[in-house]
């Protein structure tokens, strides 16, 4: 069975429409990790949107975005050793991108039995503790892949009333607005990308929540926000360990670092830094190889 695998999955304002290059990646071996980092680095490239297929996957870039060079110099420096990787490409058939994502691959996610996650144009949807609706322009964020879900549940366990939370890498702003529905406010949500920060806007206002800023940056807005009681940070594990230190900084006594976007593998990494950052180690969960771990500042 195939799947997508949408990291920024992004279309033209109104129309959804947008020229797309559709590349073939055969991977060897051709394993499930191999795929999930190929998809990764990929996404850091420019590419959106992946779907698994034969001996590899398929991999979507917007034309105007594509350059050889960088493509060469991500495979050059794969992770992963003693993997092969091939390629070709040719253009992709024009349709409405987002439009055949919501028909075909977006499907309402139940976490918990108290979270369910769907756009506007899902019916029947079981009515549970909190429902929260998205506009699915992009879908890292719609609570498929297993990082989201496993940092909802850590939320759905947690006690945010009045609590002030930073979500970083914020995506669809899912996490912060589950967090603002289970009572935590003031919240800031963070993303270097333009399209997800739009997209939050729309999310934001679609369910109908308040005390949410989102904005357009990278750690280096931290200096001049927060401090927070809560940070949630889905996102990579080279960034995580670039940036857990402004994290800390902007944490106030007790303050609690949720942190997902990585392996179970890489877990003593991350627990390395953050612990000489001076955070405790709470705990771990894992899901189909992926983490989630949880600090705490001492006070």
């Amino acid at each position: 069975m195939t799947r997508f695998v949408i990291f920024n999955y992004v279309c033209t304002p109104n129309s959804g429409y947008m020229k797309y290059l559709e590349f073939t990646f055969q991977t060897t071996p051709c394993t499930e990790t191999v795929n999930d980092v190929l998809s990764a680095v990929l996404a850091d490239a420019g590419y959106d949107s992946f779907l698994e297929n034969e001996g590899g996957i398929l991999a979507y870039i917007p034309e105007e975005l594509f350059d050889e060079e960088t493509l060469k110099m991500t495979l050059d420096n794969f992770p992963l050793e003693e993997v092969s990787i091939h390629y070709d490409w040719k253009e992709a058939e024009d349709k409405n991108w987002n439009e055949e994502w919501e028909k075909n691959y977006f499907q309402p996610i139940l976490i918990d039995d108290r979270c369910i996650i769907h756009s506007t144009f899902h019916q029947n949807i079981p009515t549970v503790e909190y429902d929260i609706l998205i506009n699915p322009q992009m879908s890292f964020g719609t609570g498929h892949h297993e990082t989201t879900r496993l940092i909802i549940s850590e939320l759905l366990t947690n006690d945010l009333t009045d609590k002030s939370v930073l979500d970083m890498g914020c995506g669809t702003s899912i996490l912060a607005i589950l967090a603002r529905m289970r009572g935590a406010k003031p919240i800031t949500a963070i993303d270097i990308d333009t399209w997800c920060v739009e997209n939050s806007k729309e999310n934001i206002k679609l369910n109908k929540v308040r005390d949410i800023e989102v904005e357009l940056g990278n750690a280096g807005l931290l200096k001049d926000r927060g401090p927070f009681d809560v940070i949630i940070a889905n996102i990579n594990r080279n960034i995580l360990l670039q940036d857990i230190q402004y994290y800390v900084e902007r944490m106030n006594p007790g303050a609690e670092l949720y942190v997902s976007g990585f392996y179970t593998e890489d877990i003593p990494l991350i627990k390395e830094e953050a612990e000489k950052q001076g955070l405790s180690f709470e705990h771990s969960h894992q899901k189909n190889n992926w983490a989630v771990v949880k600090f705490k500042k001492e006070k």
